[in-house]
């Protein structure tokens, strides 16, 4: 997978994460807010790895 895929699927998890974090504090689930929380970290943690590979890309064809 590409950096940018990473980005763009991390994106989507830190927002469905964030979503299901909201309904479940106004339903009072404390099961869906942390599902909401985990899935929103692991977005976090997608879009980290997806910053690294497009630098590390991006250092390897300066040095071509």
């Amino acid at each position: 997978m590409g950096g940018t895929t990473d980005k763009i699927k991390g994106m989507a998890n830190e927002a469905a994460g964030n979503i299901k974090q909201g309904v479940g504090k106004m339903t009072d689930n404390e099961r869906l807010e942390a599902e909401g929380k985990a899935q929103e970290l692991k977005g976090e943690a997608q879009q980290t790895v997806g910053d690294v590979k497009n630098k590390v890309k991006g250092a390897a064809n300066r040095h071509l």
